[in-house]
């Protein structure tokens, strides 16, 4: 079993003050190992070693003190960012309760086909309005020019009605919330090849 400064201390200092082949303790005669450790450790050395022992010892305090405060402070930024996540999507699905709600009644309401279009339209606009009010908005397709960055191509339409590269038809709305994509818009683009060889 390794010894403790401590206890290396003591015998140091005895063996200065005895003949280095005896045991410190008065006990018998020192191990060849730690005759020779005796031996060849210099005089006055003791006080030394007992500073850089209480330095080590202080500088490993504070490092377990800076790991517990690192853990501590990751722990607390995990559970501040939950808190928030949850916050947000609170106020999110606070504006679509309403929505809901809407989508509901109108599955319970018996009528005309005409009477339940009419009655989903205004839940989309709800719908909408709703998302606008969240910062989420529609990607402009039909009538502008195709944008890789905003719109994924399903395919071609050939047509020398409109310029070339032109969203003619929506497939799926894509949308934006400020100015982090959502989602692509799903379009068809005009395939104008008079203009192509122009």
């Amino acid at each position: 079993m390794a010894k403790t400064p401590t206890q290396i201390n003591e015998e140091v200092e005895t063996a200065q003050n005895t003949d280095p082949s005896t045991d410190p303790a008065g006990g018998g005669v020192l191990s060849e190992a730690d005759a020779e450790r005796v031996d060849n450790f210099p005089r006055g050395a003791s006080a030394e070693l007992t500073k850089v022992t209480q330095e080590r010892d202080q500088l490993l305090d504070r490092m377990a003190r800076l790991q517990a405060e690192f853990e501590n402070a990751r722990k607390r930024d995990a559970r501040e960012r939950a808190e928030f996540r949850d916050f947000a999507v609170a106020g999110a699905i606070e504006q679509l309760l309403p929505v809901l709600d809407n989508l509901n009644l109108a599955l319970s309401v018996k009528g005309s086909g005409e009477q339940l279009r009419s009655g989903v339209e205004l839940i989309v606009r709800q719908m909408e309005e709703a998302m606008r009010t969240l910062g989420v908005q529609p990607i402009e397709t039909v009538g502008a020019q195709f944008d890789p960055q905003v719109h994924e191509a399903l395919g071609s339409i050939d047509t020398t009605e409109v310029p070339d590269h032109q969203v003619m038809e929506e497939v799926r709305r894509g949308y934006r919330l400020k100015e982090k994509m959502l989602r692509p818009a799903l379009v068809r683009v005009a395939n104008n090849n008079k203009q192509q060889e122009a």
